[in-house]
């Protein structure tokens, strides 16, 4: 998938030298839902400016390969994922961006599944995750059955240069993981719509 302008993604993209970092009023929010962030596992110290994690996993260390703990901010990056280009690779995408994948590059779904898993084995206490609201998509479905934000107005996010890069043409949402459920929609809901998993009557609870 090649990254354009005019598809502006809230992350690192796949063009190698290309970041999107989320806006601190995001940021700030989950700080003031959690009590605070203890682990960033998709950042740099740039962005740990503002969203001031007590540690973060950079694409040096390799968040997917490490333990995540406590209460989680997560804006990873986003990706379909993508094989190391094989011998004499012609691809299409790889003339137009100008360089091959030597290391396989983790996909959406890795990063979903890799948080859903440390908050389902209790190492993760909460996390706040931030995605494009791409509900169709596979990876996009496991978010489904949390609680969930949807932004009032598109997020712009901020270009390695410290400002907002304008031009995205896709929404976000916001996914909360945790117990405090009313904190997260009286803190989330000042920002967007809150969006609860429905359960019928009769199921239990």
């Amino acid at each position: 998938m090649s990254i354009n302008r005019a598809s502006l993604i809230n992350q690192t993209s796949a063009e190698q030298g290309f970041e999107y970092y989320t806006p601190q009023t995001w940021t700030d929010a989950a700080q003031e839902l959690m009590g605070g962030i203890d682990l960033d596992p998709a950042s740099c110290e740039f962005a740990n400016n503002w969203i001031q994690a007590k540690q973060i996993f950079t694409k040096e260390n390799d968040g997917l390969s490490k333990q995540w703990f406590g209460r989680v901010w997560m804006n990873h990056p986003f990706h379909r994922g993508e094989a190391p280009c094989k011998a004499k690779c012609c691809k299409k995408t790889c003339v137009n961006r100008g360089y091959h994948i030597t290391e396989a590059i983790p996909g959406n779904l890795v990063w979903i599944n890799k948080v859903c898993g440390e908050y389902c084995a209790g190492r993760v206490t909460e996390a706040v995750i931030i995605t494009f609201c791409n509900s169709s998509e596979a990876w996009f479905r496991p978010l489904l059955d949390y609680p969930q934000c949807f932004p009032r107005t598109r997020v712009h996010y901020v270009g390695p240069d410290g400002k907002k890069v304008k031009g995205c043409t896709k929404g976000s949402v916001i996914t909360y993981m945790g117990p405090n459920v009313d904190g997260f929609a009286k803190v989330f809901g000042k920002l967007g719509k809150i969006k609860v998993q429905y359960q019928h009557s009769g199921e239990a609870a």
